[in-house]
């Protein structure tokens, strides 16, 4: 790239860039300097100023999800500004402030995507999986795929409501607006959806590792009527339970918390194989279902509430260098809410309250 582009604060675009790279299952990412993309037809390129750390990129870097292509930059809760407008490109601006979901790219023409379903598309592609992640100093972006972030978040608490926040408001719909919800996994994702729900009239009821205390009181310290060990039942049933932890044995104990024609959501991406388990927990019109990636009617519809609830992402945020460690204490559960990469600062770790 020529150094003749620049920024929007007049600064030339570097040649090379830093990114934290994954090059084999079982391999720690390795610090490494790239050259820098270039922007096709319908891309930009972003200068990243913060990504999130998810559960997913756990799974990608265990060999859980087996489609990545290597080596990657993970990281698909980016936001940053836009430095680079490639040809074709007429709905953003060099300057503004973007978030690029895991949603990178449909084929637009299946079945799926011409009936308003194209997460479910077969040939759709993934950031930080099959395209270039934001554990990066800078990233390239399909512009169809990518989000105005709203002013009242700073860039690394919008960064989780581009994956946590996302699927757990679309998991949160197909609850059909339960009274009793039950979340099973307090993390990212249920932090956020948590007060969703409650902004919607819900009573949230949060189940974690069992004897994991700290994160019962985080639940409970934002607003969760009960919270427990998750193979306890709870106080009262529940009228629909969404599952965020990747943890099979969790379904039928869910199935046994929810009532009659309740539903049971399972929000993750993978999850470890489901035990046997009796056609009596599921008899009564109780409904099991997945959820898959998202829609960009999801992100907008999204966004668009989040500042109205207003949704409060709690946040530890740690430099690009600092990736290792960030997945490390996501894998063993030492993440109050959201992990956040800053990618544009060699600091140390700091925490938000």
């Amino acid at each position: 790239m020529s150094d003749t582009v620049t920024e929007s604060g007049g600064r030339p675009v570097p040649q090379a860039m830093k990114a934290m790279v994954f090059e084999r299952v079982g391999d720690p990412l390795r610090l490494m300097d790239l050259e820098m993309p270039r922007c096709g037809p319908g891309q930009v390129l972003v200068r990243v100023a913060a990504c999130g750390v998810c559960r997913t990129d756990l799974h990608i870097v265990d060999g859980e999800l087996r489609e990545p292509e290597l080596p990657l930059v993970l990281g698909h809760e980016i936001v940053g500004a836009i430095v680079e407008l490639g040809p074709e490109v007429d709905n953003l601006a060099i300057g503004q402030r973007i978030g690029i979901p895991w949603l990178g790219w449909t084929c637009g023409d299946c079945e799926y995507c011409a009936g308003g379903r194209e997460n479910l598309c077969s040939r759709a592609r993934f950031t930080g999986y099959q395209i270039a992640g934001g554990y990066a100093e800078y990233t390239l972006a399909d512009a169809r795929y990518c989000f105005p972030i709203p002013e009242s978040f700073s860039d690394f608490e919008a960064a989780p409501l581009l994956c946590a926040g996302l699927i757990g408001f679309r998991s949160l719909r197909m609850t059909q607006g339960a009274r009793r919800l039950g979340l099973y996994g307090f993390g990212a994702a249920a932090h956020i959806v948590a007060q969703v729900a409650q902004h919607q009239g819900s009573e949230i009821y949060a189940f974690t590792r069992p004897g994991d205390r700290e994160g019962q009181a985080f639940a409970t310290r934002l607003g969760a009527v009960w919270a427990g060990d998750s193979d306890a039942l709870p106080p009262e049933e529940l009228d629909a339970a969404i599952l965020f932890a990747p943890v099979g044995a969790l379904l039928p104990l869910s199935l046994r918390a929810v009532r009659k024609a309740g539903i049971v959501v399972c929000a993750g991406i993978h999850m470890s194989e489901i035990p046997a388990f009796s056609y009596d927990l599921l008899w009564g019109e109780r409904v099991v279902r997945s959820v898959a990636n998202l829609t960009r009617k999801d992100g907008e519809e999204f966004l668009e509430l989040a500042p109205h609830v207003p949704v409060t992402s709690q946040i530890e945020v740690l430099p690009l260098t600092q990736a290792n460690e960030a997945l490390r204490r996501l894998r063993f559960g030492e993440i109050e809410g959201a992990a956040v990469l800053d990618t544009q600062s060699e600091q140390g770790a700091r925490a938000t309250p």
